[in-house]
């Protein structure tokens, strides 16, 4: 099993590399607070925040991973050369239908030198759906 690494809080690091270093492997999650049951809901997942990762032939962001918990909702997968073979934030957004009460968000970036990186977890509510108002409009 791969090593996984997790972001920590930055704001504790001193040394600028170190900062450059975490948050550029780290996944972020972007996403409403709810999301209605049954219906699309929006996922962006962004690798790095302030700093932007390589895009070299040997050093690249391979693919990103979206989890509900422990399953495995959706993957993206890249090639080098992707992002123009400049330093950027490889980001993909997905769209899932929650079925459940509530999402556990965990996403997971795998960078071809560095290895897994994990996002903290983001909690989303799930809404029943609004059902028809009786006034005819629903189809």
């Amino acid at each position: 099993m791969p090593t996984i690494n997790r972001y920590v809080d930055i704001s504790t690091v001193d040394r600028e590399a170190k900062k450059d270093y975490i948050d550029r492997h780290s996944p972020f999650i972007h996403c409403a607070a709810n999301a209605k049951k049954g219906e699309k809901f929006a996922v962006t997942v962004k690798m790095g925040n302030e700093y932007s990762h390589p895009d070299d032939f040997d050093h690249f962001i391979a693919n990103i991973a979206l989890y509900n918990g422990e399953t495995l909702l959706a993957r993206a997968d890249f090639v080098p050369g992707t992002l123009g073979n400049e330093k950027n934030h490889a980001e993909v957004t997905f769209n899932i239908v929650p079925t459940g009460k509530k999402l556990t968000l965990v996403a997971h970036g795998y960078c071809t030198k560095h290895g897994v990186w994990e996002s903290t977890p983001v909690e989303v509510e799930v809404e029943e759906a609004s059902s028809c108002c009786g006034g005819g409009h629903c189809s």
